[in-house]
């Protein structure tokens, strides 16, 4: 994953990156430089990646990564060419790392910097309603709309002929073309990433970001959080209704179409042609195929296969849930 809007403080030596962790690590490694964090698909030789369930075996046997905070348990499954470094909670070490190189990611305050759009380049240009505030590295394109106070802040790329509505608040997002976001939507703010402590709650940065595909729309209220080590992704010609929720992380094919009060748990995968009726919920890590269709009301804990139907809670074939309830 490219990292188009965060500020990258490295690069460090493996051992300085582990000492400023605070990682007890009974080795001292080659002075390798360290450039970037990343997750195990998108890593490369330079940087450091992590591995804490056997459901990414596959991408971690694969990864290019120099080293892998990882388990003990899990350690075997890496290539000759990445260095494990095992820990007791392999989450909680990479949102340290993580900070170390991205200490801007942490928090989600307003932006200060966001100016009225009437003193920006963008005043001549937008069809405007009134009270709107821009901020810092914002690109609009052509014949594009924004709604009455609605806040484009630091960090968003919208592309032509795009609709935002009326009280809108969008940050760190890539908005292709002919795309419209409707009333009272929140995209990009972090998502809710954390570890319980029974002092005080672990924050982990999310340096990822929202990018939504042509030709989609995003109904109002809906609330899209941008990734922590990858992206968050809405696809081409892809509709949501009022109110659905996108965790972070989430994948959403092309061609779906979501109805009101779907929520998503992050990082789980839908394929193309997926229909959801309102008020399903998706749990996290799932992998949902092509041209599957859930009823609403649903709930689903366990992947899809393509072309499936299902119903109920947890959701099964819709025969199935069909004969059940008969």
């Amino acid at each position: 994953m490219t990292n188009h809007f965060f500020k990258n403080y490295g690069s460090f030596s493996i051992n300085k990156l582990l000492q400023l962790s605070d990682i007890d690590i009974q080795k001292n490694f080659p002075d390798i430089k360290i450039t970037d964090v990343k997750d195990l698909v998108t890593a490369e030789k330079d940087n450091i990646t992590f591995f804490h369930s056997k459901k990414y075996e596959a991408l971690a046997a694969k990864t290019k990564a120099a080293f892998c905070i990882t388990t003990n348990n899990l350690s075997h499954v890496l290539p000759n060419s990445c260095d494990a470094i095992t820990v007791d909670n392999v989450l909680i070490t990479t949102a340290k790392i993580t900070k170390i190189f991205y200490p801007d990611a942490v928090t989600d305050d307003f932006d200060v910097n966001v100016k009225d759009i009437n003193e920006t380049i963008f005043k001549d240009n937008v069809k405007l309603g009134k009270n709107i505030l821009i901020g810092q590295n914002v690109q609009i394109g052509k014949s594009c709309s924004i709604g009455h106070n609605s806040i484009i802040e630091s960090n968003v790329i919208i592309g032509d002929n795009c609709s935002i509505g009326s009280n809108v608040i969008i940050r760190n997002t890539i908005i292709k073309n002919n795309v419209s976001i409707l009333d009272t939507c929140v995209i990009g703010k972090k998502g809710f990433g954390f570890f319980p402590n029974n002092k005080k709650n672990i924050r982990y940065p999310h340096i990822g970001i929202v990018i939504i595909e042509d030709n989609s729309e995003i109904g109002c209220g809906s609330i899209i959080d941008r990734g922590s080590l990858s992206n968050t992704i809405i696809g081409k010609n892809t509709f949501l209704d009022n109110q659905v929720h996108i965790a972070h992380n989430n994948v959403i094919g092309d061609n779906c179409i979501i109805a009101g009060q779907v929520g998503f748990a992050g990082s789980s995968t839908l394929g193309s042609n997926v229909m959801i009726g309102g008020q399903a919920g998706i749990s996290g890590h799932l992998k949902i195929g092509n041209n599957v269709q859930i009823a609403g009301g649903s709930g689903v804990i366990n992947d899809i296969p393509d072309n499936s139907k299902v119903m109920g809670y947890p959701a099964k074939d819709l025969r199935n849930f069909i004969k059940d309830n008969k």
